[in-house]
C-alpha cells in the first residue's frame, strides 16, 4: 500500500469514528462547567465563560502573532534579528494591557464572590459536620428544627466494595455515590448551610450547588443555597481524609415544600421512635439484627466485615479480648473511643451501641454470646 492510500485509509477511519461518536454520547461526558441548580452556580458559570472566553481571545492572538512572526520571518526568507532597544512606549502598553485585563475580569469575579457570602435572610439552617467517614446533618432552624441524622455510604456499596463480597460493582447504579441516609431540602427557600468536623478536614461539595467548602475541626464555616428544581444531587468529600476518603458521598435530595413537611413530620416520628426504643428492652433476636446494619454503617470499613480488622492500622473483633471481656469495659470504650477509634457516645443512641455490641460479641468465633441492653449504656454514660 502506497502512502498516499495509507493516508486517504486513516483519514477515513478518523471520519467515521467522528461520526460514530454521537452528541448523546458526549453528553455523557461534559467537558464543560455544568450550570448547576442554584443561583450562585448559574453565577459561577457566567463567570467561568466570562474568563473562558477572555483566555480564548488571549491565547489566539498570542499564538496568532507567535505562528506569524515565526513563518514570516524564519531563515529561508532571509530574515535578519532585529535589534530591540528601550522603549517607553512598549513597556506602558505591555504594563497597561494586561492591567486593563485583569481589573475587567476582577469586577464580575468579586461581584460573584459578594453574592456567594450574603447568608443573611435564611429561611432555615443545616448543619453539616464530617466524620471518618460519614457526613451528620442536624436541621438547627425553620421548619425540621431538631431533626438529626448520620449519613453513610451504603451497605450494598460498601459490600460490593469488598473482596469476595459475590456483589458486582459494575450491577450498582451510581457505584460509591449512595448513602444510606440522603439529606433533604425543600426548594424554593434560601437555606443557611454550616460546616464543620468532629475529628480531621473534611470538605462537603455538591457541583449541583455551585460552591465546596471546608469543613474543619472547631471551625464553623457560613455559606447559603437556593435550589430552584427539584432532583437528586451528588457529591462527596473532596478533602483527603484518611483511607476511606472515597467511600464519603454526599447525596442531597430537593424536593418541593409540601414534599419537605411531609418527610420533616416522617421523621420526628422516626425519632420519637428511636427515642422510645432506648428506654425499652430488646430481645436478642432484634439486637442481633439493628447491631449488623449499625456494624456495616459505623464499623465495617475499619475492622472489616469479617471482623479481622486490618494489620497495623485497625485491631481485629473477632476473637479480640475487649470483645470477649466484661461488658462496661466494651461500652466505654464504645462511648470514650481510644488511639485511632473516635468516641460513639454523640454518633450513636444507647439503643445503636447496645445493639452493635450484642453483634460483634455474638459473631464471628467470639464465644460471650450475651446481649446488652440500652440500659445498660444509658447508665455508662
Amino acid at each position: 500500500m502506497s502512502v498516499d492510500k495509507l493516508k486517504q485509509t486513516v483519514l477515513q477511519l478518523v471520519a467515521v469514528s467522528l461520526f460514530l461518536v454521537s452528541g448523546a454520547v458526549l453528553a455523557e461526558y461534559p467537558l464543560n462547567l455544568t450550570e448547576g441548580v442554584t443561583p450562585t452556580s448559574q453565577k459561577v458559570y457566567e463567570l467561568h465563560m466570562i474568563i473562558l472566553y477572555i483566555v480564548t481571545a488571549i491565547g489566539i492572538a498570542v499564538f496568532g502573532v507567535m505562528a506569524w512572526s515565526i513563518f514570516y520571518h524564519r531563515k529561508s526568507k532571509g530574515a535578519v534579528a532585529a535589534q530591540f532597544h528601550h522603549s517607553t512606549a512598549a513597556e506602558i502598553t505591555w504594563t497597561v494591557i494586561p492591567i486593563l485585563i485583569l481589573v475587567g475580569m476582577a469586577i464580575p469575579a468579586t461581584k460573584t464572590l459578594v453574592f456567594m457570602e450574603k447568608t443573611g435572610g435564611a429561611e432555615m439552617t443545616l448543619k453539616v459536620t464530617g466524620y471518618q467517614w460519614k457526613w451528620k446533618y442536624d436541621y438547627l432552624d425553620g421548619e425540621g428544627k431538631g431533626i438529626s441524622f448520620f449519613s453513610a455510604l451504603s451497605e450494598e456499596d460498601y459490600k460490593a466494595s469488598q473482596r469476595n463480597s459475590g456483589i458486582d460493582p459494575k450491577t450498582i447504579k451510581n457505584y460509591l455515590r449512595n448513602v444510606d441516609n440522603p439529606v433533604v431540602l425543600p426548594v424554593d427557600t434560601k437555606i443557611r448551610i454550616l460546616t464543620t468536623a468532629a475529628d480531621v478536614i473534611h470538605a462537603w461539595w455538591v457541583p449541583a450547588l455551585g460552591w465546596k467548602r471546608d469543613a474543619v475541626p472547631g471551625y464553623i464555616n457560613d455559606n447559603w443555597t437556593y435550589i430552584e428544581e427539584p432532583g437528586i444531587y451528588r457529591g462527596k468529600c473532596t478533602e483527603l481524609c484518611g483511607q476511606n476518603h472515597g467511600f464519603m458521598p454526599v447525596v442531597l435530595h430537593a424536593v418541593s415544600k409540601e414534599e419537605y413537611s411531609v418527610w420533616v413530620e416522617e421523621q420526628k416520628i422516626l425519632q420519637l421512635a428511636a427515642a422510645d426504643g432506648a428506654n425499652r428492652e430488646w430481645s436478642k433476636d432484634e439486637l442481633l439484627a439493628k447491631g449488623k446494619s449499625i456494624y456495616s454503617a459505623n464499623c465495617a470499613s475499619c475492622h472489616q466485615a469479617d471482623g479481622n480488622g486490618i494489620e497495623g492500622l485497625f485491631p481485629a473483633l473477632n476473637g479480640s479480648g475487649i470483645v470477649n471481656g466484661p461488658q462496661k469495659d466494651m461500652i466505654n470504650l464504645l462511648l470514650n473511643g481510644k488511639n485511632l477509634m473516635p468516641a460513639f457516645k454523640d454518633q450513636l443512641n444507647d439503643a445503636d451501641i447496645a445493639a452493635v455490641i450484642t453483634h460483634e460479641r455474638n459473631s464471628w468465633d467470639n464465644i460471650v454470646k450475651d446481649t446488652v441492653q440500652p440500659s445498660d449504656v444509658k447508665a455508662a454514660r
